[in-house]
């Protein structure tokens, strides 16, 4: 797995994972447990295979997100 976005805005990250899930790029959110232990100070990663890695890059970027 690689990581390809960082931020602590839960929202945001759904978000980005939902677009790369909708395009058939497989996408976890790692460090979600973070905020029930109240560290939501702390980003939230996104990441996809190391094979969908470039393809979830530019689909970010294209989107302008």
């Amino acid at each position: 797995m690689e990581v390809i976005a960082e931020d602590a805005d839960p929202i945001r990250m759904q978000f980005l994972a939902s677009l790369l899930r909708d395009a058939g790029i497989e996408a976890v959110l790692l460090d979600q447990n973070l905020a029930g232990l109240g560290l939501a100070i702390f980003p939230r990663r996104l990441a996809v295979s190391a094979a969908n890695a470039i393809r979830a890059r530019r689909l970010l970027k294209d989107s302008g997100v």
